[in-house]
């Protein structure tokens, strides 16, 4: 099914008329008037300028799934834009069935949400959080019932279903004249306007019994408009040759380092070598670690923080947090994570599939979630906010969203108490999916001081424009 947005000029004029508004709240009773009256996707290939290299593999090559939805409002009819990378190598890394088989299921199944997308969020007035809540709970039905010799994984459907959640989302903020991320709240911003009651499926997970109102409590009232850059550092990438231009040129002075997981000196080594490099250059580095679930066990973790400490105590103290080390089912290889969080936070990320997983990442010890866009935006703002009540922490982590979908992430991070600012990769592995939107957003995709600026912005919907025709 082919996307047919509006041109460019049509959705510019309409932002222009409303960017005045952007920035308020609107009424709830307004925001759960949302029907989705119809839906279509389409597909483009980006090659990555350089590869981006998985414990599963290297990705070369991405499909980026387009959605298209219309809403209709009691504020009239928008049609909103959603994207994402089908990056099978990380959501479905199956070596059973080859990267073009994978890819071409992943399709179907975006065409299939496509079809039947009415269906699947019930054809009936809604919150859009509400929406997108039972287009994840759909999808993930419906892959249950498959009969095929293959099952899709749950992380490899909230992909497929994430572009759509993020366009209904994006056209309801049009069709109402404000930004996706204000329809928590009443229209006058203070929270006691119109006093009605939001009903979701996700209200069970919060004390307060509404999961509008935990999400309205953990947004910020204004968006951080200055974001902290990250560029991701390959296990195989030469400091001074693939990674020191991007501090040199740009100001990048936060590093997402992937570690192979197998070896705790030589994680330790790759660790102090990037912190004791970086300074050299005359920059003060922040460092993420992600092994891509490489590591044995929570064991293996704690070794290596107790090493980097004793060992190497500056590159310990750059270390901000670590991504999912180990394999992500946490159900089918449970450990215990406090001996490890009470070093440095590490982050559930792969592995939080289902509301019903955050209880049991408590009981685990995790310190917070590791927070994708790609895993659906209702899913997404359900999760922060039940990890926000709780006082876990959040990053804002990336599936080198494109474009639009990297827009969508920068202001969803921009409202979020996120510790990392956001994870943007796209610059550096598919800039070429940015062209289109870098005029209207220049700090965001063009860093020169290590942050991404959303300042002298005024987005309505997720910010985006729809994909060129």
């Amino acid at each position: 099914m082919q996307v047919t947005p509006k041109s460019k000029s049509e959705i510019e004029s309409k932002n222009e008329s409303v960017n005045a508004h952007s920035t308020t709240n609107v009424s709830l009773a307004s925001a759960s008037s949302c029907r989705v009256t119809e839906a279509s996707v389409r597909f483009v290939s980006q090659k990555l300028v350089v590869p981006l290299i998985l414990s599963s593999g290297a990705i070369t090559q991405l499909t980026e799934a387009q959605a298209r939805v219309v809403v209709q409002t009691d504020h009239g009819e928008a049609e909103g834009f959603g994207s994402i990378y089908l990056s099978d190598l990380w959501a479905w890394p199956e070596p059973g069935l080859s990267h073009e088989q994978r890819d071409k299921v992943l399709r179907d199944l975006c065409e299939t949400i496509a079809r039947e997308l009415l269906q699947f969020v019930s054809g009936e007035s809604a919150h859009p959080l509400e929406l997108g809540l039972r287009l994840h709970e759909a999808v993930d039905e419906q892959a249950s019932q498959a009969t095929d010799d293959y099952s899709i994984p749950a992380l490899a459907q909230a992909m497929c279903l994430s572009p759509f959640d993020a366009a209904i989302h994006d056209a309801a903020g049009r069709a109402m004249g404000v930004c996706a991320m204000r329809l928590y709240g009443d229209g006058d911003g203070d929270g006691d306007g119109d006093q009605i009651k939001v009903t979701t499926s996700a209200d069970q997970w919060f004390a307060g019994g509404s999961a509008i109102d935990a999400v309205a409590r953990m947004l910020h009232d204004a968006p951080r408009e200055r974001l902290p850059a990250w560029v991701v550092v390959g296990k195989q990438d030469d400091l001074e040759r693939d990674v020191r231009p991007w501090f040199d040129t740009r100001g990048y002075a936060c590093f997402k380092l992937k570690l192979h997981g197998r070896d705790v000196r030589e994680d330790v080594a790759r660790t102090e070598e990037m912190v004791r490099v970086a300074q050299s250059w005359g920059c003060r580095p922040r460092v993420s670690v992600d092994t891509n679930e490489a590591c044995a066990d929570a064991d293996f973790v704690l070794e290596y923080l107790q090493i980097l400490q004793r060992d190497h105590s500056s590159a310990f103290a750059c270390l901000d947090y670590l991504e999912q080390p180990t394999a992500r089912d946490i159900v089918v290889h449970p450990y215990d994570w406090r001996a490890v969080s009470r070093l440095k936070p590490v982050l559930l990320d792969e592995g939080l599939t289902s509301l019903d997983l955050l209880p049991i990442a408590a009981e685990q010890g995790w310190s917070g979630l590791a927070i994708k866009t790609c895993k659906g935006h209702s899913f997404a703002l359900v999760a922060a906010a039940w990890a926000h009540e709780r006082g876990l922490v959040i990053s804002m982590q990336d599936l080198t969203n494109p474009g639009i979908s990297a827009i969508h992430s920068a202001l969803f991070s921009a409202y979020l108490p996120t510790i990392n600012g956001v994870e943007l990769n796209s610059p550096q592995f598919t800039p070429a999916a940015n062209a289109s939107y870098q005029a209207d957003w220049p700090g965001l995709f063009d860093v020169h001081d290590g942050q991404h600026v959303l300042a002298n912005v005024s987005p309505i919907g997720l910010g985006g424009v729809g994909p060129e025709s």
